[in-house]
């Protein structure tokens, strides 16, 4: 009998330099043994409740082990970071080049970790009746830089006279970074005349109290409320899309999806009790995300966040 030569496809080579990659990921990841200390993280109020659910369900399995979560917002987490003052900044955005430069002027060298998934929510009061989506084009005419819009009727002709009232996050958060630079076109190219606050829920009391009010914030506050408040579907182009696990994770929420991250400072991630959280929040990001009504990673980005731990392990 003739044998016959076996020639490993590109694909095929491909699919198991991945499964390597993945075993080597679990690999270099610490044991199960229990571990103790403490953890100080601080910064996106969206991302709070994630790490605060993590770092609960983290303390049951580790009695001696402490995790301390702060809300200053993105860029006011990045500001104590770049200080050395955390271990954790919990972010909504990537990391600028200002604060990037800050970090290093101070010494400070971390490492970036995917951790889930957001499609900022833009709702407003349960008893607008008149909209139901809402493009992009629209949102830019409400929140630009000198807009003057202060009633509905100014958005489209049809709409009822309602006057118009705003609430948003204040200018340290990743969400107001995100929202602007996506509707307006770049950063700080927002109306400052609005409510703001880097506290959702007070931006959710506010929306739930007047009639003609509209505001924005990450989708875990939307799922919180949703019995409180209306969200808006967005138009993408071609089609109305409604923020949810599905629309976010298969891109048609666009363009409000976002990653959100954790970034850990190196010479904490040295520290076995942070090694082992981080570890605990991309095995367990599934059900920390249910938990906490977060929209969890797709496959790949699972498969993405276990390499960046490799490698953390690794330097």
């Amino acid at each position: 009998m003739r044998k016959m030569s076996f020639r490993p496809t590109a694909l095929m080579l491909a699919a198991v330099s991945l499964a390597l990659a993945l075993a080597a990921a679990a690999a270099a990841m610490p044991g199960g043994a229990q571990v103790s200390g403490q953890i100080t993280a601080d910064g996106s109020s969206t991302v709070g409740p994630y790490v605060q659910a993590a770092a609960e369900r983290f303390e049951r399995a580790n009695p001696s082990a402490k995790v301390v979560v702060g809300i200053s917002g993105t860029g006011g987490g990045f500001e104590r970071f770049c200080r050395g003052e955390t271990d954790l900044s919990d972010a909504s955005r990537p990391i600028k080049l200002t604060e990037a430069a800050k970090c290093q002027q101070n010494g400070v060298q971390y490492v970036q970790f995917l951790i889930a998934n957001d499609g900022i929510s833009v709702v407003i009061n349960k008893s607008n009746t008149w909209i139901n989506c809402i493009t992009t084009g629209e949102l830019r005419k409400i929140w630009d830089k000198g807009s003057t819009v202060d009633n509905w009727h100014d958005v489209r002709p049809s709409f009822p006279s309602v006057s118009l009232k705003l609430y948003g996050p204040g200018t340290d958060s990743g969400t107001f970074d995100f929202f602007t630079e996506k509707i307006n076109g770049k950063a700080r190219q927002s109306r400052s005349d609005y409510s703001a606050s880097e506290d959702d829920n007070v931006l959710v009391r506010g929306v739930e109290g007047e009639r003609g009010a509209m505001g924005y914030f990450g989708y875990s506050y939307y799922v919180e409320n949703k019995n409180r408040l209306k969200v808006l579907r967005i138009h993408n182009g071609s089609r109305c899309v409604a923020p949810s696990i599905a629309t976010v994770q298969a891109g048609t929420y666009r363009p409000l999806s976002r990653p959100l991250y954790v970034y850990a400072k190196r010479t904490s991630f040295k520290r076995p009790v942070v090694r082992a959280f981080i570890k605990f929040i991309i095995l367990n990001e599934g059900s920390i995300a249910r938990t906490a009504r977060f929209i969890p990673l797709t496959k790949k980005q699972i498969a993405k966040a276990k390499r960046q731990y490799n490698r953390a392990i690794q330097g």
